[in-house]
Order: C-alpha cells, then structure tokens, then sequence
C-alpha cells in the first residue's frame, strides 16, 4: 500500500491541521479523538473513510493539547485552513466527524465554520468539572483544560447533526443532549464508548454512513445504523 502523503496546511502548536486532496468538490473535517500515546499529539482519524479514495477533499485537525477545541487557537486553525481549502477550489458541501473528543469539537465547529452536516461518534456533553457527575474517564487531560470557553456540546443551529453513542457506559454524557429539530441521536445498546466506532468499522458501515449524510439521505443513514444495531434514543423504553 502507497504511503499516504498529506499536506500540512496549518501548524501551530498545539494545532495541527493535514489536507488531503481529491476529486470531488464536498470536503470533509475530520477531528482527533485523544489518541493512544499521550506523549505524542494525535495522528489524523478516518482517512480512508474522510476521502474515499480519493474522491472527496478532507481536512484532519489534531490537538495535541487534548483542550476539547478550548484552547484559544481553534477557530483560527480551522478557519484559516477552510479558506485556504476554499481558495484552491470552492466547497459544495461541508461535513464534520470526530470520535470522542473529536466528536465534541466537530459539533463545536458548526458554531462558526459552514457546517451542512455533523456525524459525531460518542460525543461528551461535558468534560467540565461537575457538569457530568462521576465522570473521570479522561481526567488525565480534563484535569489540566485551559480555562473552559466550551462547558457544554452545542448542537448546530443550521444543518443536520447525527449523534452516535455506546449505552453501555455512555449514557451519562447521552442523555443531557436535548432532542431538538434536525439532530437525530442514535444509541447502540450493546456498545460502549470504546467499541463504537471500531464495531461500526468492522461492520463496514462507516463510509456509508458518510455517503448518506453527505447527500442528505436521512432514511438511508439510519436504515445504515439500524443495520449495526443502533437504535433512535426516542424509541428506547429507558430514555
């Protein structure tokens, strides 16, 4: 397999910011979860679903200081980077994806970038102190934020949000998220925040779950989820 050779367009510690280029012209922003290495920043995440091969332009931010996009930095990163994007080539349609953290700061990122879409994987409603009670699972960084812009998720105001989580032990940070209009929230009773994504991956599910909120196929994306087992948080008897 060729090694994929990405463009940094933005570096500025702690931000990052990989582009990879395509034929298409939707582009996607990908956001990284903490990683595994707490010595090293974040690698980019979804790669191969963000461009399926190739086809479609992506952004990966990373944040090596894990700051839950609090970290002052963030809008101009991800800002700056767009328009550099946009530049080259205007943009049809743009879609966040994150896990975890990720998942947190793509929903953060439709307050102040066009976002037509959000897939969002085991988002935090909060890592703030207090705000969601016994959580400690990422203390090792929530315990040195900076100071907090971000205490809880925001839902987009324009656009499509899709919410994913694991119920088996993310139900906390789930069930704080109201139900609005245009945010459908999607629980895998089965699942936890650790298994989600990589359940969803060897599922082969997600690049499809991509194509349909890309094209604004609302049926086929949850007749997809539906599919790996998740269900509409509203027609579960305990939420």
């Amino acid at each position: 397999m060729a090694r994929i050779s990405f463009e940094r367009i933005w570096n500025s510690p702690p931000w990052a910011v990989d582009f990879l280029d395509g034929a298409g012209d939707d582009l996607v922003i990908a956001f990284s979860s903490i990683g595994h290495d707490p010595s090293r920043a974040p690698s980019p995440e979804f790669v191969a679903t963000a461009t399926a091969n190739r086809t479609r332009r992506a952004l990966f931010v990373m944040d090596a200081a894990r700051s839950w996009a609090n970290d002052q930095g963030f809008e101009q990163a991800l800002i700056t980077s767009l328009e550099t994007i946009s530049r080259r080539r205007p943009v049809a349609r743009t879609i966040t994806i994150g896990l975890s953290m990720g998942a947190f700061s793509a929903l953060v990122a439709a307050q102040f970038v066009p976002v037509d879409v959000v897939l969002s994987f085991g988002p935090q409603w909060s890592v703030a102190p207090g705000v969601v009670p016994g959580e400690a699972r990422w203390s090792h960084w929530t315990d040195r934020l900076p100071p907090i812009r971000w205490h809880t998720a925001l839902l987009p105001q324009k656009g499509h949000a899709y919410l994913f989580h694991g119920a088996q032990d993310d139900l906390p940070q789930a069930l704080p998220f109201p139900q609005q209009p245009g945010t459908d929230h999607i629980l895998f009773p089965d699942l936890g925040h650790s298994d989600l994504v990589p359940h969803l991956m060897a599922r082969g599910v997600l690049g499809g779950l991509l194509d349909a909120a890309l094209t604004d196929d609302r049926r086929r994306l949850l007749r997809i989820a539906a599919s790996a087992g998740g269900r509409l948080r509203h027609r579960l008897p305990y939420v």
